[in-house]
């Protein structure tokens, strides 16, 4: 993979000085401070969407639950005759 080249002075020293209190270098700190914000960025869109899911299974059992029994069927005999053709 690429390079990655940084030439934010304050980052610099925000990362050598995050690196000094995990006891790794900078790269260290930069690499733990990306997996983690990712990790949070993944868990926070997989809630939206675990949400946006269950908001949906919803709007589907209220549709089907307005549907009338008699029509909650897949057989759909009644509109065929004994040789599979419309009555």
């Amino acid at each position: 993979m690429g390079q990655l080249n940084i030439k934010d002075e304050a980052l610099i020293a925000d990362a050598k000085a995050l690196a000094e209190l995990l006891g790794t270098s900078a790269t260290g700190a930069v690499r733990e401070a990306v997996r983690d914000r990712l990790a949070r960025e993944q868990a926070a869109r997989k809630t939206e969407r675990d949400r946006l899911v269950a908001d949906l299974l919803e709007i589907g059992r209220r549709a089907a639950a307005s549907i009338p029994p008699h029509l909650r069927t897949s057989d759909h005999s009644d509109l065929y005759d004994e040789n599979g053709l419309p009555k």
